[in-house]
């Protein structure tokens, strides 16, 4: 889901044509036309792995097998295959299974002008992995009784169409009906003719609210980065303080992460892998290292790393910090993990995380980079995927694939699979 969970639990698509149409980029987030581009990695002729063979150990009363060289075999064979048949430049990959076993390993090149090897230290963008950052920073504020769930958006911020009935659990959760910016003509245009510019949030919202409202608020699932534009300012508002200093302090030093950060502008820490997209005016194929990802702002705008990461997945899948102590409090924590259905079968989304099959995350995707950080409480287990490409593959997203052929192979009762559906990117 992810915004993967139909492309999208990401990416807003405006089909190419002669005329000039463009394939829209979103934040790890759906576009409209395509919520979350995750058509199903079986689409993968070879992708998925072989049948267990006898030096295969079936899955522990845990749900994971455990990580012997033969699974560990079956594991690179996996990923290479998609790699190869998706055309992906590099893939890093960290799977951690305590008791059972560790896999990290980079596969293919994190610069193809200069072959430069994909490795595990890179730092990368994350797109709508910046969701879970984002709400988090609001649960925070709702645990200290700043603000409260049920408030209405208008309390805080004006100017949004129908804002008096629209909640911050309902923007947090996917519910508010508000159109996604990143699906809008005039905001596509002025993305693909300039990748390089600055958007302000409120430039972002100003393409967002040309649109009448898609449903009534709470009716039902829609992807939009819209909801995560209206809750970065939200914070802002009640904190005092720029979004980006608030995440800092009330979320990223406390879980220790040292090596994610939320941007000013283009900024891209070293290293850092070059991205490959096809979200271009004319269609081609362009790097997007130099980008700026402010059009992504708290819906998928921030930089983060594999360590960094595998830290974050259990964090925000459980609200407890490295140390035991609480970064959101049980009770908060219990409504974001209520995970109501999406359109996607298997697929739930709570409060900025989904919910696929047991695994608790999100994806993310911008312009030549893509991500998967997951957690599987039954097994205490941790995936993170990182890639330097958005490229679909026959209607997938490859981080799609990518988590879809591990699980296969690890937790083959828990398999990340996000349907031939879009849902959330």
């Amino acid at each position: 889901m992810t915004h993967a969970c139909t492309r999208g639990l990401r990416r807003s698509a405006v089909a190419a044509t002669a005329a000039g149409m463009l394939v829209a980029p979103l934040t790890g987030a759906s576009a409209r036309a395509a919520p979350l581009a995750v058509a199903a990695p079986r689409a993968l002729t070879t992708a998925a792995p072989p049948s267990p063979s006898p030096s295969s150990p079936p899955p522990s009363s845990s749900g994971v097998r455990t990580l012997t060289p033969a699974v560990t075999a079956r594991l690179d064979r996996a990923v290479r295959s998609v790699l190869r048949e998706a055309n992906v430049p590099g893939v890093i990959v960290g799977l951690w299974t305590p008791g059972q076993g560790r896999y990290v390993k980079s596969f293919g090149v994190a610069d193809r002008s200069t072959g430069r090897k994909m490795s595990a230290d890179l730092y990368t963008r994350i797109g709508s992995e910046t969701k879970t950052f984002t709400v988090t920073a609001l649960l925070r504020l709702a645990d200290r009784h700043r603000l409260g769930l049920d408030d209405p958006v208008s309390k805080y911020v004006d100017g949004v169409p129908g804002g008096d009935r629209i909640t911050l659990r309902e923007l947090a959760g996917m519910r508010s009906g508000l159109f996604n910016y990143s699906a809008d003509d005039g905001f596509v245009k002025a993305l693909t003719a300039d990748p390089r510019r600055p958007f302000a949030p409120r430039e972002l919202l100003g393409y967002a609210f040309r649109h009448p409202a898609l449903f009534p608020p709470g009716r039902k699932f829609d992807y939009s980065n819209t909801n995560l534009i209206l809750l970065g300012l939200v914070i802002e508002k009640v904190s005092g303080r720029s979004l980006a200093d608030y995440l800092r302090t009330e979320v990223l030093d406390p879980a220790g992460l040292h090596h994610t950060l939320f941007p000013s502008g283009a900024r891209f820490p070293q290293p850092h892998a070059q991205g490959y997209t096809n979200q271009t005016a004319s269609g081609a194929v362009a790097t997007t290292a130099d980008w700026n990802p402010s059009w992504g702002w708290a819906a998928g705008a921030m930089i983060s790393n594999l360590d960094d990461l595998r830290v974050w997945a259990r964090t925000v899948a459980t609200g407890v910090l490295p140390d035991g102590r609480d970064l959101i409090s049980p009770a908060t924590q219990k409504q974001r993990l209520t995970t109501p259905s999406t359109p996607v079968p298997g697929v739930g989304y709570g409060l900025g995380v989904f919910d696929v099959h047991g695994w608790i995350g999100h994806n993310g995707s911008l312009p030549g980079y893509e991500s998967l950080t997951l957690y599987l409480p039954a097994a205490r287990a941790t995936l993170v995927v990182l890639l330097n490409t958005d490229i679909s593959h026959r209607g997938a997203e490859p981080s799609t694939l990518f988590g879809q052929a591990v699980t296969e192979v690890v937790t083959p009762g828990h398999v990340f699979d996000l349907g031939t559906r879009p849902a959330t990117r």
